[in-house]
């Protein structure tokens, strides 16, 4: 019983750690999305967006709302799931695992990729692109673990 114990933990956090991510980024990209401006979040200045390609928040607020914030989502879903996709599986780089877990893996280099860009373009960091940053580990660690390994292994 003490495996089964870990085996839904591990499961469980996976599970806390996409949610998270995908609540929070569908609430930050779709302000950005009804408000390009950047005033639904607290008055977010245009003036970070100057060595960026963008005028507005609208584009950076589509791409968080869907590649971090429906992507974990719907990944999720898959994780409880465990559905079969002929499109998602073409992707999957780890064909002994479902594809869902493969996801995960992306989600959290997504991530990175975003907060990099990010720092870049707005030519610095505050503590929410250290927060994210940090937050794409355990996102990755979690998925590798063997026990959440072994239930999404083909």
């Amino acid at each position: 019983m003490q495996n089964g114990k870990k085996l839904m933990k591990a499961r469980n956090l996976l599970f806390f750690l996409l949610s998270f991510l995908g609540i929070s980024a569908i609430g930050g990209g779709g302000a950005l999305i009804i408000s390009p401006s950047g005033k639904l979040l607290g008055g977010l200045p245009l003036t970070i967006l100057e060595k960026s390609p963008f005028n507005d928040f609208l584009i950076p607020g589509i791409i968080l709302f869907a590649v971090l914030g429906i992507l974990p989502c719907l990944t999720l879903w898959a994780l409880i799931k465990k559905p079969e996709s002929k499109i998602a599986e073409y992707f999957n780089f780890f064909k002994d695992m479902h594809w869902a877990w493969s996801y995960c893996i992306y989600i959290a280099f997504a991530l990175i990729i975003w907060i990099q860009v990010e720092t870049i373009f707005v030519q610095g960091t505050g503590w929410l692109q250290t927060f994210y940053m940090l937050f794409s580990i355990p996102l990755v660690f979690v998925a590798l673990l063997p026990e959440v390994r072994n239930l999404y292994k083909k």
